[in-house]
């Protein structure tokens, strides 16, 4: 089925829609929460605390995404989690303090890894099964595929004389923001076929009394295959978010302007990566995810080397297309073949895995990348055929080879009793 089709499907037209407004406002929410904690504190420390109180949510948010998801049926679930974003991101800029901003960080986080797994795991519901890898990445793509598009939003809004709405820094950001996941609320609600109770979706093997814990998801085999792929994807997005601007201005002297058009160009890649879903001839998610976690690897120890801003900007219109498939393929052999409590407590582990190794991953390579540059042993060492390395250049290919290994990891064995499409997963 075409893309055009596919969003003719009014049910899940309305969850893009919902989700592409809202993802444009929650990175136009995240580039502000960082501009608020500097202007309060006027410390660069204070903002990079932002990003790294988001590994407190997603070890904290697995837990309690599974209990949510086990009670309420999926519709309700993300209208309760847009509306707790609303007004939470409504309520920031009404305080002074850095750490209510904090504490607002955190609790946004908490409900969108709510939020997710029913996210994802309704998508089965408003599509073909056959076309499960192309819908998941038109939604991968609403969500991040609006990273430049979010930060264009906070710059223009930003400059406006009367952003600081009642005195308040930078209020009409997140009001607007605020205002974007009541938009999502308001298409989700007219979902209302998605209003059965999760923990008894046709084809589950649960039931509502269950009892669903989170930790569950990493005994089923096919979450374990998968869940190497995701915390791939995160390894590579945290070692170019941590060491990719130093790698991008310093190694490669490009302007600010160019690493924007950088960033830009990942949302480019993330189109082609659904492209390449939609022509693709393989059926079986899991042997493209681990084919695309390879190519993720490869990719990134590639842009490692680039000798100019040209070769750095075609691998990162390469690595949003290997992610956004990696990510979508992995999504759909989850769909494919869990259903009831298993299919939402795996994509709960899902978003958990991808999240928190995102923060580890931005904080480790810009460790890395900091102890390197300090000890200076470096500079005299020549690797074979590419001669001297920067830190930021090892720290990039360092990430891109383990993520290369990790790709081996995406298997598994079945048991006897597997479905045929569990056995055909594995090979």
């Amino acid at each position: 089925m075409s893309v055009a089709t596919l969003v003719r499907r009014g049910g899940f037209r309305d969850l893009l829609v919902g989700q592409a407004v809202s993802g444009l406002g929650d990175w136009m929410g995240t580039i502000a929460f960082m501009a608020l904690a500097l202007e309060l504190t006027g410390s660069p420390t204070a903002v990079g605390g932002i990003l790294t109180l988001r590994l407190l949510p997603a070890a904290l948010g697995g837990p309690l995404a599974a209990r949510a998801v086990r009670t309420w049926d999926r519709r309700r679930t993300m209208l309760a989690m847009d509306a707790a974003r609303a007004v939470i991101v409504a309520g920031v800029p009404l305080v002074r303090e850095i750490w209510w901003v904090y504490a607002g960080a955190i609790l946004l986080e908490l409900a969108g890894l709510v939020f997710l797994p029913a996210r994802d795991a309704s998508i089965p519901e408003l599509v073909e099964r056959d076309d499960l890898p192309v819908a998941n990445g038109l939604v991968l793509g609403s969500s991040y595929g609006t990273i430049p598009l979010g930060a264009a939003a906070f710059a223009a809004v930003a400059t406006l004389p009367f952003v600081d709405l009642f005195d308040r820094p930078l209020a009409l950001v997140f009001w607007i923001d605020a205002l974007t996941f009541l938009i999502s609320f308001a298409f989700i609600a007219r979902l209302t076929m998605l209003s059965q109770p999760s923990g008894s979706s046709r084809g589950g093997s649960g039931s509502p009394d269950e009892d669903v814990r989170f930790l569950a998801a990493f005994r089923l085999p096919l979450v374990r295959a998968v869940m190497p792929a995701a915390a791939a994807v995160a390894l590579g997005l945290g070692a170019l978010f941590s060491i990719g601007i130093v790698f991008v201005q310093d190694v490669l002297d490009a302007s600010q302007a160019e690493f924007g058009v950088l960033i830009a160009l990942f949302g480019v890649g993330a189109a082609g990566g659904l492209g390449l879903l939609h022509i693709r001839r393989a059926r079986d998610p899991l042997r493209e995810t681990r084919i695309g976690v390879a190519a993720i690897g490869a990719i990134v120890a590639a842009f490692s080397i680039a000798a100019s801003v040209a070769l750095a900007d075609v691998g990162a219109v390469a690595f949003g297309a290997a992610a956004a498939f990696t990510l979508a393929s992995g999504m759909g052999a989850l769909q494919s073949c869990l259903d009831g409590n298993e299919r939402v407590l795996a994509f709960a582990a899902f978003h958990v895995v991808i999240r928190f190794g995102l923060g580890v991953a931005a904080i480790v390579a810009g460790l890395a990348g900091d102890l390197l540059h300090d000890s200076g042993w470096l500079r005299d060492l020549h690797w074979p055929v590419v001669g001297v390395l920067e830190p930021a250049r090892v720290v990039l290919l360092a990430s891109g080879l383990l993520v290369l290994l990790v790709s081996g990891l995406v298997r598994i064995s079945p048991p006897a009793d597997a479905t045929p499409i569990e056995q055909n997963a594995s090979t």
